[in-house]
């Protein structure tokens, strides 16, 4: 059955919450916390390890009671229910959406044209089991006889970006072996990894769904012929596996059959780190590290499918980020993760949001009114601070942040994680509160200045605040917590996409330029002349011209 297809302006919640947007829009937060001692509690969810606040946002009562009735108006819970159940949400690829099924336990039963997919899935999970112990304890030996000691992941967008995020937030769970990523098409790039490889020790990880993306084709083959100067075709199959679905192609590439991982068309790419594109993942931390990440990710399913709406975190911050892109008319949303651990996240973020919901079109074929999809960025604190912070604080934009901080440090230098933490806390309550005339003046008077050049001052030292933030705060960077905060956001991706009436899991604007790639690729090695606009028609000829 088809999601619904329901235009949200002409609800009467979003009409209520335009009137109530006009009523509170210049009220400043700072005097909703005066005039209420229980705003923190009573806009903070408390669920297992985390502790969400999102008290700090241009929000009150009204706003999330208006904003349930619109769930309730283009009916969620039973968007909700499809999205869990098999049913084929991604309608414009006839496809159903099932990374949940991915990290559910083996006693559940989702059905896709009447078939239990979990048995099969957990069959692929036992396989990455077998596969990663037999790597990590040094039984599967390179074609020298030498056990393995780096593994090379070669993909591009979810073939990569996923599996290389968490390698990088989890590396304090990791192995000894040496893990490495090749997506990039850039030559260069993959020369730099392969001078640091030995042959007889790695193993590549090809993962591409199809087999035939240029991007990973391209650096498998240089890859493997790189490879094959150190030794002969037989060996392939020692150093080489494959995630996909493309069987053949795969064993023409001489990769040996019980070395194919099986991917399936219901898991979405920017979606599939919780399967066998997650292979690197496991060999790099453990497949029981892995399998804590499927299960804390599988808690937050039954979270955001359980839970009441108005206590649901993936929900609420939908409701939250809709509110600011479609009323505030704020386009972008910072995601500052108070953990170096997490120094990709942000940039794994940027790709599961804003190639979802980067949308124009409306599930009913109409153009959208109204925004769809956010720009997200953001960088580590305390890093952040000392760059863009600056334009949070007293830029013209309006940025919605979410803070994302660990009660417990990993290593246990408790100086430098005190340190952290009161800056994570720090940042939100100046975003709030601002810093007003007064307390410049105020502050100002104990300088050296001259009275003079204290009244030129003040202007620029003064910010108004009243500026939103999420404080999201795990009690520790763990497998199973980031399980947990991925999957949050990939349900509140699909919160907003139901909302706003549009298909999240198709993704048909990375074709166009791909094609085009392929015929300005022929006319390099070639006298054809592809008709194009002038622009690109001095541009390929500036790049033939080599001399």
């Amino acid at each position: 059955m088809a999601l619904k297809r329901i235009n949200p302006t002409k609800t009467k919640a979003w009409k209520k919450l335009q009137a109530h947007y006009d009523q509170i829009k210049n009220d400043h937060m700072k005097d909703w916390f005066i005039n209420d001692a229980n705003r923190a509690n009573r806009f903070t969810i408390k669920w297992d390890d985390f502790f969400v606040d999102y008290s700090k946002n241009r929000i009150n009562q009204t706003t999330i009671d208006l904003f349930l009735e619109l769930a309730d108006e283009v009916d969620l819970k039973d968007a909700i229910n499809k999205y869990f159940s098999g049913d084929k949400i991604n309608e414009t690829e006839q496809r159903a959406v099932l990374h949940t099924a991915l990290r559910a336990p083996e006693s559940v039963e989702v059905f896709v044209n009447g078939e239990n997919i979990i048995p099969r899935i957990h069959k692929t999970r036992h396989q990455i089991k077998s596969f990663t112990n037999k790597v990590v304890n040094g039984e599967h030996k390179g074609f020298s006889g030498k056990p393995i000691t780096d593994i090379v992941n070669i993909g591009i967008g979810g073939s990569d970006l996923g599996s290389a995020m968490v390698v990088n937030a989890l590396e304090f769970y990791k192995n000894h072996l040496s893990t490495h990523f090749v997506s990039n098409v850039d030559g260069d790039h993959v020369n730099e990894i392969l001078k640091k490889l030995n042959p007889e020790t790695t193993l590549f990880v090809i993962v591409s769904k199809t087999f035939t993306t240029q991007e990973t084709l391209s650096n498998a083959n240089t890859i493997r012929k790189w490879f094959l100067q150190s030794t002969n075709e037989k060996s392939v199959s020692k150093h080489f596996v494959a995630v996909s679905t493309n069987i053949e192609k795969v064993k023409e590439f001489g990769i040996s059959q019980e070395n194919i991982f099986p991917v399936w068309d219901w898991v979405g790419g920017r979606f599939s780190l919780w399967s066998a594109v997650g292979l690197s993942i496991s060999l790099s931390i453990g497949y029981d590290n892995f399998s804590a990440l499927l299960s804390g990710a599988h808690k937050m399913d039954e979270h955001f499918k359980n839970e009441l709406f108005q206590s649901n975190i993936p929900i609420i911050s939908a409701f939250l980020s809709i509110w600011y892109n479609n009323f505030f008319e704020a386009e972008s949303e910072a995601i500052i993760p108070y953990s170096q651990y997490l120094n990709q996240f942000a940039t794994y973020l940027q790709q599961v949001f804003m190639e979802s919901n980067g949308k124009t079109i409306m599930r009913n074929g109409d153009i959208v009114s109204f925004q769809t999809g956010n720009i997200i960025w953001g960088e580590p604190g305390t890093n952040s601070q000392h760059t863009f912070f600056q334009l949070l604080h007293q830029g013209t934009k309006l940025i919605p942040t979410d803070f994302i901080g660990f009660k417990e440090s990993l290593n246990g230098n408790i100086d430098h994680h005190d340190k952290l933490v009161s800056n994570f806390i720090a940042q939100t309550e100046a975003l709030l509160n601002g810093k007003s005339e007064q307390e410049v003046v105020k502050e100002l008077k104990y300088s050296k200045l001259s009275n003079d050049n204290q009244k030129k001052l003040v202007p620029f030292k003064v910010f108004n605040g009243n500026k939103p933030t999420t404080t999201i705060f795990i009690n520790k960077l763990t497998p199973e917590s980031l399980g947990k905060l991925i999957a949050m956001y990939e349900h509140k991706i699909f919160v907003q996409g139901v909302i706003w009436n549009i298909f999240s899991y198709d993704q048909f604007g990375v074709e166009l330029g791909k094609q085009l790639a392929k015929n300005i690729l022929k006319e390099f090695n070639s006298a054809l002349n592809t008709p194009h606009d002038s622009s690109t028609k001095n541009l390929v000829t500036y790049y033939k011209n080599k001399s």
